[in-house]
């Protein structure tokens, strides 16, 4: 028998596995490592997060990314190249933090890799009659196999676009198994780029969560400050605390179609760009605004396609509880305008329930993972966009 297959019958056989799980947002700005213990698996799963790093990126990574990020017109030889240097980076980074950690390779059982995502294109955005939804992530995962020497576990999105979702949120699958709780209506919010939330309910019925996108998170935001200011984000909102609401822009921002359609949903920066921006400020007359006003209604923006969404999930006289992760957590008017806008709720990050909200994520894909290796599909139902699959394409490393 091939030895790979002996090494990954005996790793599905341990009682509990060591995951290392990889994620690279949309932000740029690194990747998040995160070393996770598993055992058990579907409702029985039990994560312990060992050691977590976001490793950042230099400059020149960022603009070779940025080349053919969310680029009609990315150059086709880049795209190639790029999937292969994203492999071979992360991978080394990977080699530097578990030595870092005190660790060899041989220690780490399996590498669950998200991937870089340069372009996503469900049907509902590309609107191209005859075209299924798609999406691409690159960073390959033999190239991490291979240079780590770990089985590595990859382009998990793949899997879920096939059996008929969008490819994305991926998080309702982990939220459901590790954050669930009989009793407690949750909400689990990841602010990243995008902003998307899991909804978890009270009676732990796997038939009624769902993940969807929300609307922008960061990007806009990060977008114009990247433009305007030379920053890589507003930190602590400091320049939108400067600036005046715009109601007009505000107002031709949340007209947008997409905020109005139903759940689950995606989008990316494909969507939410600057050319989104500069279109809604040409409709609504708003083109002089100061920079400080332009970002104190993008960051109203973003924190009212949120409130709208969450609201939208339950009934007068309910009190959910929003759990946060993701860059926008640390974002204090973001933080603010969200609570003023649901007042109902309670606020809270995932470090009260034991996980670090900057690593959610990465152990996200660990467990994942781990699905893929010793789980069976927890049924959610037969509902658009949450298929009742398990994910993810695995590369040996010899």
């Amino acid at each position: 028998m091939n030895q790979n297959w002996i090494k990954c019958f005996d790793i599905i056989h341990k009682p509990e596995r060591l995951v290392i799980g990889l994620m690279s947002g949309t932000s740029l700005d690194g990747l998040d490592i995160a070393l996770c213990a598993i055992s058990g698996a579907g409702a029985d799963t039990r994560i312990r997060l060992l050691n977590f790093k976001t490793v950042s990126y230099d400059e020149q990574f960022k603009s070779e990314i940025r080349a053919v990020f969310s680029r009609r017109d990315a150059d086709l030889q880049m795209v190639c190249l790029m999937n292969d240097k994203i492999g071979l980076v992360h991978a080394e980074m990977v080699l530097s933090t578990i030595a870092s950690w005190g660790m060899e390779p041989e220690d780490i059982d399996v590498i669950a890799s998200h991937g870089q995502t340069i372009f996503h294109a469900p049907a509902s955005l590309h609107g191209l009659s005859g075209y299924p939804n798609a999406t691409l992530q690159i960073g390959d995962g033999d190239h991490i196999a291979v240079k780590t020497g770990i089985i590595t576990i990859s382009d998990f999105r793949q899997k879920h676009i096939a059996a008929g979702g969008e490819g994305a949120p991926l998080a309702v699958y982990g939220d459901y198994l590790f954050f669930s709780k009989k009793g407690e209506d949750r909400i689990m919010l990841n602010i990243g780029g995008i902003a998307n939330f899991t909804y978890l309910p009270a009676d732990m019925d796997a038939s009624k969560v769902f993940s969807t996108d929300v609307g922008p998170g960061n990007t806009l935001m990060d977008q114009f400050v990247q433009l305007n200011y030379g920053l890589h984000y507003d930190r602590d909102g400091e320049i939108a605390q400067k600036g005046q609401v715009s109601k007009a822009l505000l107002e031709e921002l949340m007209a947008t179609s997409f905020l109005k359609a139903g759940f689950p949903k995606t989008t990316g920066p494909e969507l939410f760009n600057l050319a989104f921006l500069t279109a809604a400020q040409a409709r609504s007359g708003t083109e002089n605004l100061n920079n400080e006003a332009v970002m104190a209604t993008l960051c109203s923006f973003s924190a009212a396609a949120i409130v709208m969404a969450i609201r939208s999930c339950f009934a007068e006289g309910t009190n959910p509880v929003v759990y946060l992760s993701g860059g926008g957590m640390h974002n204090p008017l973001l933080v603010k305008l969200l609570e003023e806008g649901l007042p109902m709720s309670r606020f809270c990050t995932t470090e009260d329930l034991g996980i670090n909200p900057d690593a959610k994520e990465a152990v996200l894909f660990a467990l994942l993972a781990n699905e893929t290796l010793v789980g069976g599909a927890v049924n959610f139902g037969d509902r658009k966009g949450v298929p009742s699959v398990t994910m993810g394409k695995i590369s040996l490393p010899y």
